[in-house]
Protein backbone atom coordinates (compact mmCIF):
# COMPACT_ATOMS: atom_id res chain seq x y z
CA UNK A 1 0.00 0.00 0.00
CA UNK A 2 1.37 2.88 -1.24
CA UNK A 3 1.82 6.44 1.51
CA UNK A 4 -0.76 8.16 -0.95
CA UNK A 5 -3.65 5.03 -0.04
CA UNK A 6 -2.53 5.06 3.41
CA UNK A 7 -3.10 8.78 3.67
CA UNK A 8 -6.63 8.42 2.20
CA UNK A 9 -7.41 5.72 4.61
CA UNK A 10 -6.65 7.59 7.61
CA UNK A 11 -7.97 11.34 6.78
CA UNK A 12 -12.03 9.61 7.15
CA UNK A 13 -10.47 8.88 10.45
CA UNK A 14 -9.56 12.34 11.68
CA UNK A 15 -12.48 13.68 9.92
CA UNK A 16 -14.50 12.18 12.10
CA UNK A 17 -12.80 14.36 14.58
CA UNK A 18 -13.09 17.67 13.22
CA UNK A 19 -17.29 16.63 13.01
CA UNK A 20 -17.12 16.18 16.60
CA UNK A 21 -15.56 19.99 17.05
CA UNK A 22 -18.03 21.00 14.55
CA UNK A 23 -21.00 19.31 16.13
CA UNK A 24 -20.40 20.93 19.50
CA UNK A 25 -19.28 24.29 17.99
CA UNK A 26 -22.35 24.71 16.46
CA UNK A 27 -24.88 23.77 19.22
CA UNK A 28 -25.79 20.36 18.43
CA UNK A 29 -24.53 18.56 20.84
CA UNK A 30 -24.95 20.51 24.57
CA UNK A 31 -22.03 20.08 27.02
CA UNK A 32 -24.55 18.82 28.95
CA UNK A 33 -24.84 15.82 27.15
CA UNK A 34 -21.11 15.09 26.78
CA UNK A 35 -20.67 13.16 29.73
CA UNK A 36 -23.90 10.65 29.12
CA UNK A 37 -22.58 10.21 25.32
CA UNK A 38 -19.58 9.48 26.76
CA UNK A 39 -21.22 6.60 29.58
CA UNK A 40 -22.93 4.93 26.72
CA UNK A 41 -19.73 4.96 24.69
CA UNK A 42 -17.47 3.46 27.55
CA UNK A 43 -19.67 1.13 28.94
CA UNK A 44 -21.82 -0.51 26.32
CA UNK A 45 -20.76 0.65 22.74
CA UNK A 46 -16.96 -0.20 23.37
CA UNK A 47 -17.57 -3.90 25.36
CA UNK A 48 -20.36 -4.48 22.72
CA UNK A 49 -17.76 -3.90 20.08
CA UNK A 50 -14.75 -6.13 22.15
CA UNK A 51 -17.30 -9.39 22.22
CA UNK A 52 -18.43 -8.89 18.91
CA UNK A 53 -14.73 -8.68 17.23
CA UNK A 54 -13.14 -11.59 19.89
CA UNK A 55 -16.25 -14.05 20.03
CA UNK A 56 -15.14 -16.41 17.02
CA UNK A 57 -11.89 -15.01 16.17
CA UNK A 58 -9.40 -17.63 15.44
CA UNK A 59 -6.73 -15.94 15.76
CA UNK A 60 -7.39 -15.45 19.45
CA UNK A 61 -7.45 -19.10 19.68
CA UNK A 62 -3.79 -18.90 19.28
CA UNK A 63 -1.65 -19.03 22.56
CA UNK A 64 0.88 -15.64 21.23
CA UNK A 65 -2.04 -13.77 20.25
CA UNK A 66 -3.49 -14.03 24.28
CA UNK A 67 -0.30 -13.98 26.41
CA UNK A 68 2.40 -11.81 24.76
CA UNK A 69 -0.18 -8.56 23.48
CA UNK A 70 -1.13 -7.50 27.14
CA UNK A 71 2.62 -7.70 28.16
CA UNK A 72 3.60 -5.42 24.77
CA UNK A 73 0.65 -2.96 25.78
CA UNK A 74 1.87 -2.84 29.37
CA UNK A 75 5.64 -2.48 28.98
CA UNK A 76 5.87 -0.04 25.56
CA UNK A 77 3.32 2.29 27.75
CA UNK A 78 5.58 2.33 30.87
CA UNK A 79 7.98 3.19 28.44
CA UNK A 80 6.46 5.67 26.52
CA UNK A 81 5.62 7.47 30.00
CA UNK A 82 9.75 7.58 31.41
CA UNK A 83 10.65 8.70 27.89
CA UNK A 84 7.81 11.35 27.83
CA UNK A 85 9.27 12.58 31.14
CA UNK A 86 12.53 12.69 30.14
CA UNK A 87 12.12 14.58 28.06
CA UNK A 88 9.51 17.08 29.84
CA UNK A 89 12.69 17.45 32.34
CA UNK A 90 15.13 18.39 29.24
CA UNK A 91 12.76 21.43 28.11
CA UNK A 92 12.44 22.88 31.63
CA UNK A 93 9.03 21.34 33.01
CA UNK A 94 9.14 20.63 36.43
CA UNK A 95 6.64 19.33 39.24
CA UNK A 96 3.75 21.74 39.24
CA UNK A 97 4.17 23.26 35.78
CA UNK A 98 3.07 20.74 33.61
CA UNK A 99 5.49 17.82 33.95
CA UNK A 100 3.60 15.16 35.44
CA UNK A 101 0.92 15.71 32.95
CA UNK A 102 3.43 16.30 29.89
CA UNK A 103 4.83 12.57 30.88
CA UNK A 104 1.51 11.56 31.06
CA UNK A 105 -0.24 12.67 27.74
CA UNK A 106 2.68 11.88 25.54
CA UNK A 107 3.75 8.95 26.87
CA UNK A 108 -0.27 7.55 25.73
CA UNK A 109 -1.06 6.72 22.13
CA UNK A 110 -4.77 7.11 20.80
CA UNK A 111 -4.69 3.24 21.34
CA UNK A 112 -8.34 2.66 20.54
CA UNK A 113 -10.48 5.16 18.55
CA UNK A 114 -7.69 5.64 15.89
CA UNK A 115 -6.23 2.53 15.13
CA UNK A 116 -8.83 0.01 15.36
CA UNK A 117 -10.91 0.78 12.19
CA UNK A 118 -7.57 1.06 10.17
CA UNK A 119 -6.45 -2.03 11.54
CA UNK A 120 -10.32 -3.09 9.76
CA UNK A 121 -9.81 -2.19 6.80
CA UNK A 122 -5.85 -3.05 5.97
CA UNK A 123 -6.33 -6.75 8.43
CA UNK A 124 -9.78 -7.55 9.36
CA UNK A 125 -11.19 -8.58 12.68
CA UNK A 126 -8.22 -11.39 13.38
CA UNK A 127 -5.74 -7.58 13.91
CA UNK A 128 -8.97 -6.01 15.51
CA UNK A 129 -9.44 -8.18 17.63
CA UNK A 130 -5.29 -8.79 18.95
CA UNK A 131 -5.44 -5.12 19.49
CA UNK A 132 -8.25 -5.29 22.02
CA UNK A 133 -6.32 -8.02 24.36
CA UNK A 134 -3.32 -5.71 23.97
CA UNK A 135 -4.96 -2.62 25.04
CA UNK A 136 -5.88 -4.71 28.17
CA UNK A 137 -2.13 -4.07 28.94
CA UNK A 138 -2.58 -0.33 27.61
CA UNK A 139 -5.52 0.06 30.96
CA UNK A 140 -3.56 -1.65 33.19
CA UNK A 141 -0.28 0.70 32.56
CA UNK A 142 -2.40 3.99 32.40
CA UNK A 143 -4.18 2.70 35.69
CA UNK A 144 -1.15 2.07 37.45
CA UNK A 145 2.13 3.32 36.09
CA UNK A 146 0.15 6.59 34.58
CA UNK A 147 -1.63 7.47 37.70
CA UNK A 148 1.60 7.59 39.79
CA UNK A 149 3.70 9.48 37.36
CA UNK A 150 0.33 11.89 37.09
CA UNK A 151 0.12 12.12 40.29
CA UNK A 152 2.58 11.09 42.37
CA UNK A 153 0.17 9.18 44.47
CA UNK A 154 -0.77 5.93 45.51
CA UNK A 155 -1.51 3.29 42.90
CA UNK A 156 -4.73 2.11 44.52
CA UNK A 157 -6.16 5.73 43.09
CA UNK A 158 -6.08 3.81 39.86
CA UNK A 159 -6.08 0.12 40.26
CA UNK A 160 -9.46 0.50 40.97
CA UNK A 161 -10.70 1.68 37.70
CA UNK A 162 -9.15 -1.68 36.45
CA UNK A 163 -12.47 -3.49 37.32
CA UNK A 164 -14.14 -2.10 34.02
CA UNK A 165 -17.37 -3.03 32.17
CA UNK A 166 -15.08 -3.78 28.77
CA UNK A 167 -12.36 -5.71 31.06
CA UNK A 168 -15.30 -7.99 32.23
CA UNK A 169 -16.33 -8.16 28.77
CA UNK A 170 -13.21 -8.94 27.35
CA UNK A 171 -12.32 -11.80 30.10
CA UNK A 172 -15.66 -13.17 28.98
CA UNK A 173 -15.39 -13.15 24.92
CA UNK A 174 -11.78 -14.57 25.07
CA UNK A 175 -12.92 -17.77 27.49
CA UNK A 176 -16.32 -18.51 25.52
CA UNK A 177 -13.84 -17.84 22.11
CA UNK A 178 -11.14 -20.68 23.89
CA UNK A 179 -13.67 -23.13 24.87
CA UNK A 180 -15.66 -22.69 21.23
CA UNK A 181 -18.67 -21.60 22.55
CA UNK A 182 -19.25 -19.11 19.97
CA UNK A 183 -21.72 -21.08 18.25
CA UNK A 184 -24.26 -20.88 20.96
CA UNK A 185 -24.40 -17.64 21.59
CA UNK A 186 -27.91 -16.78 20.46
CA UNK A 187 -28.32 -15.29 17.03
CA UNK A 188 -30.53 -12.53 18.89
CA UNK A 189 -27.44 -11.30 21.28
CA UNK A 190 -24.95 -11.24 18.12
CA UNK A 191 -27.11 -9.22 15.92
CA UNK A 192 -27.64 -7.04 19.17
CA UNK A 193 -23.90 -6.64 20.54
CA UNK A 194 -23.29 -5.93 16.63
CA UNK A 195 -25.11 -3.07 16.21
CA UNK A 196 -24.34 -1.49 19.04
CA UNK A 197 -20.68 -2.03 18.83
CA UNK A 198 -20.51 -0.26 15.09
CA UNK A 199 -21.32 2.83 16.73
CA UNK A 200 -18.57 2.51 18.79
CA UNK A 201 -15.95 3.92 17.05
CA UNK A 202 -17.80 6.85 14.97
CA UNK A 203 -19.52 8.23 18.25
CA UNK A 204 -15.91 7.24 19.91
CA UNK A 205 -14.20 9.75 17.57
CA UNK A 206 -16.87 12.07 17.35
CA UNK A 207 -16.57 12.63 21.13
CA UNK A 208 -12.72 12.98 20.41
CA UNK A 209 -14.00 16.17 18.69
CA UNK A 210 -16.62 17.34 21.29
CA UNK A 211 -14.18 17.41 24.08
CA UNK A 212 -11.36 19.00 21.95
CA UNK A 213 -13.83 21.93 21.22
CA UNK A 214 -14.34 22.62 24.87
CA UNK A 215 -10.99 24.38 24.67
CA UNK A 216 -11.00 26.02 21.56
CA UNK A 217 -12.41 29.22 22.91
CA UNK A 218 -8.88 30.60 23.38
CA UNK A 219 -6.78 29.70 20.65
CA UNK A 220 -3.43 31.48 22.00
CA UNK A 221 -3.54 29.45 24.97
CA UNK A 222 -3.62 26.19 22.27
CA UNK A 223 0.14 26.61 21.04
CA UNK A 224 2.51 26.37 23.47
CA UNK A 225 5.95 26.01 21.29
CA UNK A 226 7.83 24.02 23.76
CA UNK A 227 5.35 21.71 25.13
CA UNK A 228 3.94 21.33 20.90
CA UNK A 229 7.01 20.68 19.73
CA UNK A 230 8.58 18.11 22.67
CA UNK A 231 5.57 16.18 22.60
CA UNK A 232 5.83 15.87 18.63
CA UNK A 233 9.46 14.41 19.00
CA UNK A 234 8.20 11.73 21.72
CA UNK A 235 5.10 10.93 20.43
CA UNK A 236 5.48 10.65 16.86
CA UNK A 237 9.45 10.56 16.73
CA UNK A 238 10.84 8.73 19.68
CA UNK A 239 8.40 6.42 20.67
CA UNK A 240 6.83 4.99 17.17
CA UNK A 241 10.72 4.21 16.71
CA UNK A 242 10.86 1.85 20.14
CA UNK A 243 7.64 0.30 19.64
CA UNK A 244 8.74 -0.56 16.46
CA UNK A 245 11.77 -1.62 17.50
CA UNK A 246 9.88 -3.96 20.28
CA UNK A 247 7.92 -5.49 16.98
CA UNK A 248 10.60 -6.16 14.75
CA UNK A 249 13.15 -7.82 17.54
CA UNK A 250 10.86 -9.21 20.14
CA UNK A 251 8.99 -12.82 19.23
CA UNK A 252 5.65 -11.02 18.34
CA UNK A 253 3.11 -12.29 16.23
CA UNK A 254 2.46 -11.48 12.64
CA UNK A 255 -1.16 -9.86 14.01
CA UNK A 256 1.04 -8.09 17.01
CA UNK A 257 3.28 -6.69 15.03
CA UNK A 258 0.71 -5.36 12.93
CA UNK A 259 -1.00 -3.87 15.88
CA UNK A 260 2.34 -2.13 17.20
CA UNK A 261 3.06 -0.64 13.66
CA UNK A 262 -0.03 0.89 13.37
CA UNK A 263 -0.43 2.05 17.05
CA UNK A 264 2.99 3.46 17.21
CA UNK A 265 2.29 5.75 14.63
CA UNK A 266 -0.39 7.08 16.04
CA UNK A 267 -0.99 11.16 17.59
CA UNK A 268 -1.54 11.18 21.19
CA UNK A 269 -4.83 10.01 22.98
CA UNK A 270 -7.97 12.12 24.20
CA UNK A 271 -8.20 10.40 27.19
CA UNK A 272 -5.54 11.46 29.47
CA UNK A 273 -7.52 15.07 29.31
CA UNK A 274 -9.81 13.61 31.32
CA UNK A 275 -8.07 11.78 33.70
CA UNK A 276 -5.65 14.99 33.89
CA UNK A 277 -9.07 17.30 34.64
CA UNK A 278 -9.71 14.28 37.67
CA UNK A 279 -6.71 13.96 39.73
CA UNK A 280 -5.76 17.78 39.50
CA UNK A 281 -3.04 17.67 36.16
CA UNK A 282 -2.62 20.23 33.79
CA UNK A 283 -6.08 19.63 31.22
CA UNK A 284 -4.34 22.40 29.42
CA UNK A 285 -0.95 20.95 29.16
CA UNK A 286 -2.49 17.43 27.77
CA UNK A 287 -5.03 19.45 25.17
CA UNK A 288 -1.79 20.91 23.75
CA UNK A 289 -0.29 17.51 23.29
CA UNK A 290 -3.04 16.12 21.33
CA UNK A 291 -3.61 19.38 19.11
CA UNK A 292 -0.37 18.97 17.85
CA UNK A 293 0.91 15.64 17.90
CA UNK A 294 -3.05 15.11 15.83
CA UNK A 295 -1.94 18.03 13.35
CA UNK A 296 1.27 16.25 13.20
CA UNK A 297 0.09 12.77 13.12
CA UNK A 298 -2.08 13.69 9.80
CA UNK A 299 1.16 14.04 7.65
CA UNK A 300 3.30 11.25 9.99
CA UNK A 301 0.81 8.68 10.64
CA UNK A 302 0.77 6.93 6.81
CA UNK A 303 4.49 7.37 6.92
CA UNK A 304 5.24 5.31 9.78
CA UNK A 305 3.20 2.54 9.11
CA UNK A 306 4.84 1.96 5.79
CA UNK A 307 8.23 2.37 6.95
CA UNK A 308 7.55 0.49 10.03
CA UNK A 309 5.17 -2.62 8.27
CA UNK A 310 8.52 -2.99 5.95
CA UNK A 311 10.92 -2.94 8.73
CA UNK A 312 9.40 -5.17 10.67
CA UNK A 313 8.95 -7.54 7.87
CA UNK A 314 4.77 -7.66 7.67
CA UNK A 315 2.15 -6.77 5.11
Amino acid sequence: MTIWELFVLILPVFALIAVGVALRKGGVVELAAESSLIRLVVYVCMPCLAFDTIVGNSSLRLPENLVFPPVAGFVMTSAGFAVAYAVGRLIGLAKGTGLRTFAFSAGVCNYSYLPFPILGRLWGEHAQGVMLVHNMGVDLAIWSVGILVLTGGPLRQGLGRLVSPMLVVILLAVALNLLGLAPYVPALVHTMVHALGTCAIPIGLLMTGLNLANFLGEPSKLLHRNVALSSCLVRLGLLPLLMIAFARFLPCSVDLKRVLVVEAAMPAGVLPIIIAQYYGGQPLTAVQIVLSTTAGGLVTCPLWIRAGLAWVGVA
